[in-house]
């Protein structure tokens, strides 16, 4: 037993579900917390159709840092990796800086785009919270590159427990200051969640800056250029999501808000699924490839799937039969009445096959990503977004209960090229090979 423990894919997956465990925990104090204040009033859908997409971005941005420089970053040892970490964030703070900047500049405009159904009021409310929520992708990007660093010493910590120090200044932020910032309090909690992430992660790399610059170092431009195939993947993924809530408005008042707290139901399996196996592989899976050890990356990603995609059909089909008591236990009281748990519960049951395709597909395109396979997880996850966008296009069927079926079949579909891929690769090769 104790020596399963010192295994750094079993040590590090310990970390990540207790972080996960935390995060969650606290996550559905935060929802809960939401949900007694607002319920599926027209204020929610405009916190969920402005927050939940700077929520997304942020875990798009953290994804595309640690898939792309852990393996860059575990090539090198010593001083020379240091170097390389301090010139990836700096690059990388000036980008998110103006990524950031962008958002609370052009708010009006990306609120417009993401709840083409809002009133005027409703539209004005989304817009403020988007501009106050704008600074964190800026810290979370920082953060993530710190995290990066961390990784390649197999400490975990901080990024496990990223989420759950979101939600626990979220939470505080809220109570503390409803009464006087009302909604506001929610996009204020989580920035300074956001920044005590990076106060956290940058005390954790801490250390003496290094000597003379490296013999070789990679070009500003290639450095910038090289997470695009990762930021593209999570972005189209993310878009899924999007869509689907921005479509949402368009349904009717509270529709956005039920599929933003069914999402966060569905998050809980989610994470739990994919988080301790997918960041716990991607060292492993580096190390493996560095050492050309494809079979043993294969086997390595076979065993992962497998038990994802087990956990994944047992967590859907609980939903299913489990689904409206267990909104009605968690969430239903103060404004939160017995419509808003009818109105959630139909709108989830429509999402929740989802939680299949996704896992898989997060499982296979990180394992893809960690081996230098870039583009086949950014086709698989364009052609969800493809399915998902038409079906809303040419169905446009106004039940709630069928928002969900196209991000749903659409996950599902793209699991199959990625799956294919991997099955038709010799042994001695697997995903580990060279090629796309």
């Amino acid at each position: 037993m104790g020596r399963a423990v010192e295994h750094p894919l079993v040590r590090g997956g310990l970390t990540f579900v207790a972080g996960i465990l935390a995060g969650n925990a606290l996550g559905y104090l935060r929802i809960a917390l939401i949900a007694y204040l607002l319920g599926t009033s027209s204020l929610a859908d405009s916190l969920a159709v402005a927050f939940g997409p700077v929520d997304s971005l942020n875990q798009v941005l953290i994804s595309g840092m640690l898939f792309t420089f852990v393996p860059l970053l575990t090539e090198r040892s010593g001083a020379d990796r240091l170097r390389l970490f301090l010139r990836i964030r700096s690059l990388f703070t000036l980008a998110f800086g103006a990524l950031s900047g962008a958002l609370m500049v052009f708010a009006p405009r990306i609120v417009a785009l993401l709840a083409p159904g809002l009133d005027e009021a409703g539209a004005l409310a989304a817009t403020h919270i988007l501009q106050v929520s704008a600074l964190s992708p800026l810290l979370a990007g920082v953060a993530a590159a710190h995290s990066a660093l961390l990784y390649t010493e197999r400490r975990f910590a901080p990024a496990a427990f990223h989420q759950a120090v979101l939600n626990l200044f979220t939470i505080a932020a809220t109570a503390l200051g409803w009464t006087r910032f009302g909604v506001y309090s929610i996009p204020l909690g989580y920035t300074a969640g956001a920044a005590a992430n990076l106060a956290t992660a940058w005390l954790a790399t801490r250390r003496p800056s290094s000597g003379a610059r490296p013999a070789l170092e990679p070009a500003a431009r290639e450095l910038l250029l090289r997470p695009a195939p990762v930021l593209l993947y999570s972005t189209l993924l993310a878009l899924n999501i999007t869509v689907t809530r921005a479509y949402a408005t368009e349904l009717g008042s509270g529709t956005a808000a039920a599929f933003e707290y069914g999402m966060r139901c569905l998050a809980v399996p989610l994470a739990l699924l994919v988080s301790p196996l997918s960041q716990s592989l991607l060292p492993e899976l580096a190390r493996l490839a560095g050492a050309g050890d494809a079979v043993g990356a294969r086997r390595l990603v076979e065993r992962a799937l497998g038990l994802a995609g087990m956990a994944a059909v047992a967590g859907y089909a609980a939903s299913v039969l489990f689904c409206e008591p267990l909104i009605r236990f968690l969430f239903e009281r103060g404004h939160f009445t017995s419509q808003s748990t009818l109105l959630v519960a139909t709108v989830f049951l429509g999402f929740a096959p989802s939680l299949i395709g996704w896992a898989m597909l997060e499982i296979l395109a990180r394992a893809f990503f960690a081996t230098h396979r870039l583009w086949l997880p950014v086709g698989a996850a364009a052609l969800a977004v493809a399915v998902n966008g038409g079906y809303i296009l040419w169905m446009r069927d106004p039940r709630p209960a069928m928002l969900g079926v196209g991000a749903s079949a659409g996950l599902l579909l793209g699991v199959l090229p990625l799956l294919a891929r991997l099955r038709s690769q010799p042994a001695s090769r697997g995903p580990a090979g060279s090629g796309q």
